[in-house]
């Protein structure tokens, strides 16, 4: 599910709305090889132990379970959107929590990789802005590279804009469907997001 096209403002358009990185599900992945680790070496036991470990396996495979789920409604309910106008952050699907960044408010983009994170293409975008919220740090961003040059190019474009007055006209259906290509290619999208987002613009025709 995509970021909620009624939200945005009149005339606001979305460049890219992306999901954590799939590092962020692996963590609690690696959690549940464990529990089932500990399940089959429970099934090796005999007699009251055994089956006082078995219980206990059972419980603790249930638990991870319902976490394992948690996480994964979180994963897919949470989206680092980039629009013309800002920065949006939502994650959560009962409680709630987001960030708006206005791209005119946006005085520097950082990114910032481990040498873990550079394999898996992952990586934190630090978005430093004027005002009280200071710097930002978004986490589990896929090819933060190029998320962080895809962010300048839209500031820029957001300042001429300022500058000149005025919004420019939004690109036309094929011109937006050749930017998400673009972004395809350079791997901020997924083959799927871009075919999804593709056929929504298609829609609208």
């Amino acid at each position: 599910m995509g970021y909620p096209q009624r939200l945005l403002l009149d005339g606001e358009t979305i460049v890219f709305d992306l999901r954590p990185h799939w590092w962020y599900l692996t963590k609690h992945l690696a959690v549940g090889v464990l529990v089932i680790a500990f399940g089959v070496f429970s099934m090796t036991l005999d007699g009251d132990s055994g089956k006082a470990t078995k219980y206990v396996a059972g419980a603790v495979f249930l638990v991870w379970l319902l976490w394992f789920a948690a996480r994964l409604l979180q994963w897919l309910s949470t989206h680092f959107v980039l629009t013309t106008d800002r920065l949006i952050y939502r994650k959560g699907l009962v409680a709630k929590h987001g960030r708006d960044v206005p791209l005119n408010r946006v005085n520097n983009i950082d990114m910032h990789q481990t040498v873990f994170e550079r394999i898996l293409r992952a990586g934190d975008i630090l978005v430093e802005s004027a005002g009280e919220s200071g710097q930002q740090t978004f986490s589990d961003i896929r090819h933060p590279e190029n998320v962080q040059r895809e962010i300048n190019k839209q500031v820029e474009a957001n300042n001429v804009q300022e500058r000149g007055g005025g919004r420019p006209v939004a690109p036309s259906v094929p011109g937006q469907i050749a930017e998400l290509a673009a972004l395809r290619d350079a791997g901020v999208l997924s083959e799927t997001e871009f075919q999804a987002k593709k056929a929504d613009l298609l829609g609208r025709m």
